[in-house]
Order: structure tokens, then sequence, then C-alpha cells
């Protein structure tokens, strides 16, 4: 399987493309935040430039474009490299539960028997507390911070990619090519990672790709409940909070204060929307249950 036949899939479908051209869009904006937004604290760049200390916010203007929050911290910096702390929490959350996850599901896979038996358990334990009350807790215990998040979001995420991985290594293993291996020799390690693994990683890429939106959203949740980016970082989910005394707007004009929360909602919704119909997608070119009539749109 190709990477040319896996990019010719993703333009088969409208929303595939939609979901391209999302993550692409916010990939650029992330990638060049630093011509699009200059920073005013260049050893800083993820601090929000305040325009002032009035605690109304602003509306739009042309020097500020997305209008400033509570506090006057400029919009438009926020989205600009929000997006670069989205693409942050989500690439190093998604990698590191992934990569947990695939060690501790081929390993319980594989050898089965009692050393499946304690995995499973273990990892039925951290799946018995809901997501995102336990990445709250533990991230209010180590303190505020982004690294604090991230720490949080791993330990409670890296079960699915476990149990999915576990799954297909309980099939494969039975397989005559896995069993061709041991005959002749092949250490556990070489079947597991040479053999198994390149016929088995699919479904974990992509429940990664769908994964990525999820934990930006978690992120942005727990920054908005005060225990996640410090005071004055670039990120989505503070910038909402920011706007929590400003939605209802003012007497007689309900929409007063739009801009507060339309614009990093929006932001989140988008990356969100592009990440999981960029998974969509992944899932129809690479499951082979799907490659009938309807993965091969």
């Amino acid at each position: 399987m190709g990477f040319s036949w896996v990019l010719k899939g993703l333009f088969k479908s409208p929303t595939s493309v939609l979901g391209v051209c999302l993550v692409l869009f916010f990939s650029i904006i992330a990638l060049f935040a630093p011509w699009i937004a200059p920073p005013e604290y260049p050893d800083e760049p993820y601090l929000l430039p305040k325009a002032g200390w009035s605690a109304e916010p602003s509306p739009p203007s042309a020097e500020h474009p997305f209008g400033t929050t509570e506090g006057q911290y400029d919009i438009f910096y926020g989205i600009v490299w929000g997006a670069r702390t989205a693409f942050k929490v989500g690439l190093i959350t998604v990698g590191f539960s992934a990569l947990i996850g695939i060690v501790v599901g081929s390993i319980s896979g594989y050898f089965g028997g009692w050393v499946d038996e304690v995995i499973m358990r273990v990892t039925d334990i951290f799946m018995a507390f809901p997501f995102l009350v336990a990445a709250m807790v533990l991230t209010t215990i180590l303190g505020k911070g982004l690294d604090k998040i991230m720490i949080a979001l791993i330990t409670f995420g890296w079960m699915g990619y476990a149990r999915l991985i576990r799954g297909s290594f309980l099939a494969a293993k039975e397989e005559l090519y896995v069993l061709a291996a041991k005959a002749i020799g092949v250490s556990d390690l070489s079947i597991i990672f040479k053999h198994i693994l390149p016929n088995t990683i699919y479904p974990v890429i992509i429940q990664a790709s769908m994964s990525m939106g999820s934990m930006v959203v978690s992120a942005s949740a727990l920054s908005f409940l005060g225990i996640g980016a410090p005071e004055g970082y670039a990120d989505w989910g503070q910038m909402i909070s920011y706007a929590r005394n400003w939605i209802v707007g003012a007497p007689g004009d309900a929409l007063k204060y739009w801009y507060t929360f339309f614009y990093p909602g929006g932001a989140i919704v988008l990356f969100v929307l592009g990440w999981n119909l960029l998974g969509d997608a992944l899932r129809d070119i690479l499951d082979p249950k799907l490659r009938g009539p309807r993965g091969a749109r």
C-alpha cells in the first residue's frame, strides 16, 4: 500500500477533500504564525499581547481584526498562535498515547496467557475512570501548565490503542506467516515489530487521526475551566474562557460581544471537523472491510 495510493484515495470524496483542506489550512497557519501574527514578546511568543487594561472587550478594528477579549487580549493573535498550541497538544498526546498503547497491546496480544490477563486488567482499571474527570483531577494535582495537561491526557488516553492493537495481534499471531517465522527461530521481538505490527498498524493510524480533535477539545476544556494553560497563553480554550462573562451580550443587544466566542469557538470546531473527516477518509482507504462499494468511493 503506497503513499500515492492513499493520497489518491483522499481526493475521491468531497468530505475527505474538505478534511484535508481544513487540516492543511491550520497547518499553514501554525507553520507561518510568526509572520501572520508577529510576536510582541520574541522570547515568549505564546504570550498574548494586550491592547490596554479595560475589562470590557473591544470590537474588531483595523489594528485588531478579530477584536480583543476581556482584559484586552488580542483575539487574532490568540487564534493564530493557538493553532500551534493545538498541534502541539494533539501531536504529542496522540503520539505518546498511541506509542504506549501499541507497546502494551502488542505484548498483551502476542504473549497471551497470564501476561494478557494482567495487562488487560490494569487497562480496565484505567478505563474505569471517566476520561475528562480523571484528566481534570490529575492536572489539578500536577499544577497548571500545558505540559501538565499533556501528561494527564496521555496517562488516560492510551487504553483504546492498547485494546485495539491487542485484538489485531490475537488474530494475526495465528496466521501462517507468523507460525512460519516462529518455526525457523525468528525472535519474538522481530516477529512483533517486523512481521505482525506492520500488518496491524492501520486501525491505530485511523484512531490516532480521529483522536487529534478530541484531545484538543479536552485540553481546551481544561483551559476553559482554569486548570490548563497559564494566564495569557495562546490557547483556544482559554480564549473562550475570557468570553464567558460576555456571551449573553448586553441589554438590548445579545450579540454585542459575538466576536469573543465566535472566532475561538469556530477555530475549535473547524480543527476538530478537519481531523474527523480526515480520519473517516483514512478508515475508508485503509480498512480492508470498507474497500468495497463504500471504500471505493
